[in-house]
């Protein structure tokens, strides 16, 4: 494929792209959630670990504009600086479940015989579990924290990359340019990095996309059980947790971080979704 022709495909993907409106609402919204999340400490009015006691528990559009927690802590503050949590364990987690999956399904697909069996025998171990229990005994493995829930999540999804990315690789190994390379004399590795894995990225980075809408909501659930990033650190679901409690007296406390999970889930559900059709759009279905 030539330079020009890429760049063509490129700019119809684009203008695919750009003209499907929930795509745009998409992107401004994961836009939005990232701009917060870079800029936390210059949007943020207040400190978000700074409690006021006198203020616990107060309604929103007050002092503050959407109220305190029960320990009198700015709301939207702790919302800004969970934005950054939430985005830093869904990107981290993406690297790792691609870097893994990846060379997993590569060697897998491309390798064959005894080690395609052996490493998808592994990944079915790792599916078999249910995907919240795999992650609470991952987190209780490594500890919790930030960088330990981040590797949980990454770990838990590895298995799925690795087998979409092994169909992709069996698919192409024996496409006629992939044989054409391998009778010039092409090396293993130069037909792996220049010939197959480019013509499978497309596929992996719309799924890798879709995905940060369930590691949201992954770190989110274990925040949630306590299992994830732990106080005084700001995070979603810790937020909606330790506002449970008061559900009767200020709903607020938890509704608006849960809120909060739902706009991030859908932002990069219509994104991934925005881009799974520009870029291939034989999958979509028409209505």
């Amino acid at each position: 494929m030539t330079d020009e022709k890429k760049f063509l495909d490129r700019h119809k993907a684009l203008k695919r792209f750009l003209k499907n409106p929930l795509s745009v609402v998409g992107l401004v919204l994961v836009v939005t959630i990232t701009v917060c999340a870079l800029a936390a400490p210059v949007l943020a009015p207040h400190d978000p670990a700074e409690q006021h006691l006198f203020d616990k528990r107060s309604k929103p559009f007050g002092k503050y504009v959407l109220g305190a927690d029960q320990f009198g802590r700015d709301i939207l503050s702790r919302l800004i600086y969970g934005a950054r949590v939430s985005l830093i364990v869904a990107v981290g987690s993406i690297v790792i479940a691609l870097a893994g999956g990846i060379l997993v399904g590569v060697v897998s697909g491309y390798a064959g015989g005894f080690c395609d069996s052996a490493l998808m025998r592994l990944m079915d171990l790792l599916l078999s579990f249910p995907y919240l229990l795999l992650a609470i005994v991952l987190v209780t493995a490594f500890g919790s924290g930030v960088f330990n829930t981040t590797l949980a999540i990454g770990i838990w999804a590895l298995p799925t990359f690795a087998r979409m990315v092994r169909v992709s690789v069996m698919s192409l190994k024996n496409r006629e340019f992939v044989t054409s390379a391998r009778a010039a004399g092409a090396s293993s590795a130069r037909i792996i990095f220049s010939h197959i894995i480019p013509n499978f990225v497309s596929p992996v980075i719309v799924y890798a996309t879709l995905f940060m809408a369930n590691a949201i909501m992954m770190e989110a659930a274990l925040s949630f059980l306590g299992l994830g990033v732990q106080p005084p650190t700001p995070s979603w679901g810790e937020m909606i947790s330790s506002g449970r409690n008061f559900l009767m007296v200020a709903p607020h406390v938890s509704t608006i971080p849960g809120f909060a999970i739902m706009v991030a889930v859908l932002g990069f559900n219509l994104l991934g979704d925005g881009l799974r059709d520009a870029l291939d759009p034989k999958m979509k279905v028409n209505g």
